[in-house]
Formats: structure tokens, C-alpha cells, sequence
């Protein structure tokens, strides 16, 4: 997701710089299979994510993205302290939202602003959300989560994309580039609401 994110904002114009500190380094992996220009990627950034942000500062970066590891909470700390917003992504199960729960209360102790990011999540049907949705939208506002009001589904374009380098909305898929869109405008929107934000963000 965070690699999607940061080639939304490059389609859009920005310069974008993307730390991976996952250890797998598949955002890395993603961006070098791009045909073209994309966001700049840099990697094993836990530890020196200070250092990474003063690089995308002193690089008049637009945008600082920090691809986390999934599920390593220890890890996630320096980017959340570092983030203007944090993007908790989960998928509609309760194992996972009991998982994401770990960092989001890291995130609240810390008083740092969040969104919630339902993420494959089963196609609704005339407009009706499946039932494991229903179940996974009430226990996220049980814990008074703020939900990013954008879901996305379970679409194999989001996996086939990055084996070549690209987002989803450089597909022919236009539901899921809808949806793309539509996150970006709600992240964009996050950000250049806060007046001191000057050009960055995590993904954890």
C-alpha cells in the first residue's frame, strides 16, 4: 500500500521519496521493475529514518513515504513519531484488526494523527457491505479507530500492478484506479490540512 501511495502522488506531479524498512524490501523490488520514471526508493532505513527525512527535506522531496514492516510494532515507533499521518492498514478479519490494534495504541499514546485503511475487503453487493465487513466496520468504531471513508477490495490488480511497477490506476481497471483516487484525495487531503506539514508521511 505504501508503494500504491507513493506512485499516486507521483502521478500526480509530486516528488516522492520512499523509505522501505521492511526487511523483505519489496517496495524496493516493486520500483525497480517500473518502465519510467516513479517515486526514489531507498531501503534498510530502521533505525535512521531522522536521517532518511532530513534527506528528503534536503532533497526538496514533496512527499516522504515509510513502507513498514507488517505486524512488527517495535519497528513501526520511529516512523509514527516521524509521521504526520499514519495509514493502519488492515484487512476485515478480527485477527487482524486484534493485531492492528497493538500500533494504533502506540499511535494514541503518542497523540499522532492516524487513519484506518480497510484493505481487501469482499466486493459489496448492490450496495450491501458482506458480513465479516459489517463486523470489522463495528469493532473499529467499538475502538473509536478513525476509518479512512475510502475500502478497498479484494482485486487482483493491486498485486499484478506492482510485479510490474505500476499502480493500479496505470491499469485498465477502473474500479480499483477509482478507488486509488479516491484514497490519494483523502490522504492529500489530511495532509494539506495541517498548515505545519511541510511535505511528509508514514505508512505503517
Amino acid at each position: 500500500m505504501a508503494t500504491h501511495l507513493a506512485l499516486a502522488a507521483h502521478l500526480r506531479g509530486l516528488s516522492v521519496l520512499l523509505a522501505d524498512t521492511d526487511p523483505q524490501h519489496s517496495a524496493q523490488d516493486v520500483l525497480s521493475a517500473r518502465d519510467g520514471p516513479g517515486p526514489v526508493c531507498i531501503t534498510g532505513t530502521r533505525g535512521k529514518l531522522l536521517t532518511a527525512l532530513f534527506e528528503a527535506t534536503s532533497q526538496k522531496k514533496d512527499l516522504f513515504v515509510i513502507d513498514t514492516p507488517a505486524g512488527a510494532v517495535e519497528d513501526v515507533t520511529e516512523a509514527i513519531v516521524l509521521a504526520d499521518l499514519s495509514v493502519l492498514v488492515v484487512r476485515p478479519t478480527l485477527l487482524d484488526i486484534a493485531g492492528m490494534a497493538r500500533t494504533f495504541s502506540i499511535v494514541r499514546r503518542l497523540g499522532k494523527p492516524c487513519a484506518v485503511l480497510v484493505n481487501q475487503a469482499p466486493v459489496a453487493r448492490e450496495g450491501v457491505e458482506a458480513p465479516l465487513v459489517k463486523r470489522a466496520m463495528r469493532a473499529l468504531e467499538f475502538m473509536k479507530a478513525p476509518v479512512a471513508p475510502v475500502i478497498l477490495r479484494a482485486r487482483s490488480v493491486y498485486q499484478t500492478a506492482l510485479e510490474r511497477g505500476r499502480s493500479a490506476e496505470e491499469t485498465p481497471d477502473k474500479a480499483a484506479a477509482k478507488e486509488m483516487a479516491q484514497l490519494w484525495d483523502f490522504i492529500q487531503a489530511s495532509l494539506t490540512a495541517r498548515p505545519e506539514v511541510e511535505a511528509r508521511a508514514g505508512v505503517a
